[in-house]
This record gives C-alpha cells, structure tokens and sequence, in this order.
C-alpha cells in the first residue's frame, strides 16, 4: 500500500510545483510560530520547515511529508509576507534595482524517520521601478501571501531583470531536490 504524501502548507505555488511533478498529495497547514533570526537566513528557513514538519507529523504520524519556509534575504535583514499594501510597495521600493537571495528551507520525511532537512538559495535582480510600475504590479497581484511582496511565477516580467539558481526556489519550493527525494522514496 503506497503511503500518503502530505504537503504542510497551504501555498498554492507550492501545490502548482508539486502537482507539475505528478504527485498526488493532500495538504495540511501547520499552525506554526516562525522565527525570524536576522543574522542567519539559512538557520532561519530550516528551523521554521522542521517546525511545520513536526506540527504535520503529529496529525500524520504514517504518512510522507513535505514542509517549506521561504524568506527573502536583502542587504543584510530577511523578508517575509508583508502586512498590507502599503509595506508590500515599501518592500518593492526598497527592492528596485537591487539583487536579493531567495532561501527555501525543506523538511521531507517518511513515518518512523528522521526529517531530511536541506536548504536553496537563488538571487533575483530587480529592474529599476517606477512608482507606477509598483502599483500595477500591486493591483495585478495578491502580494500579501509572498515572502517579499512578489511572486516570479505571476508577473514577475514586470520587476524582474533576472536571476540565478532555482526558478522553482523562488517561486517557493525548489522543484530538482523536492523531485530527487520523491522519486528515492517511490512516491512519484
């Protein structure tokens, strides 16, 4: 009998990335307090993964899981889901012709096992914004559920010039290390 996949989170960009490999998979949120430890990004995503991993283990105690925590890390402080719109335009200002690191901490496990716990890291370079540009992209976009006001995957050709390492990581769950654990598992 296959064991069951459970996302811990209700993203839906994490859903998209996870349906786009094929899995089949149930989601349950994990009620969860982050920690936000400015002087670490990396410590940070992977101890805020493994909280929702454990908050998803009590409830599923048999089944496969897949958490994730995503932060931005710009000039020196991390970036999570603004408040409203007004600190979303804030962090697009701040963001305009600059380069950020995306970082993605995951923790995936099976019953009975300890979580493997791993880390991605992408940078994203910013086009110079106008004001203008800001509040379109504001008005085409639900920002406040994004780490940083701004999603790659929906409309991201309006603020962003480029970027490096997983398109995946930046939308929030970076599909290459996510797929390689399903597929050692036989869960895809």
């Amino acid at each position: 009998m296959a064991i069951p996949l459970i996302l811990g989170s209700a993203s839906p960009r994490r859903k998209k990335i996870l349906h786009a490999l094929g899995c089949a998979f149930t989601v349950s949120t994990a009620d969860t307090v982050e920690i936000h430890d400015a002087a670490d990004p990396v410590h940070t995503v992977v101890t805020n993964a493994l909280e929702k991993y454990r908050a998803c283990r009590k409830r599923h105690p048999e089944a496969a899981l897949v958490t994730a925590d995503t932060l931005v890390w710009f000039e020196g402080r991390l970036i999570g889901k603004p408040v409203d719109l007004e600190e979303a335009a804030q962090f697009l200002r701040a963001f305009s012709g600059r380069t950020q690191i995306v970082y993605t901490g995951m923790a995936l496990g099976l019953p009975h096992h300890e979580p493997e716990l791993r880390v991605e890291a992408s940078s994203v370079q910013f086009k110079i914004l106008s004001e203008e540009s800001i509040l379109t992209y504001l008005h085409k976009t639900r920002p406040l559920d994004r780490a940083g006001a701004y999603d790659i995957d929906e409309n991201g050709d309006l603020l962003i010039a480029g970027y490096s390492g997983s398109y995946t990581n930046i939308m929030g769950l970076p599909e290459a290390p996510v797929r390689d654990w399903l597929a050692a598992h036989g869960l895809i």
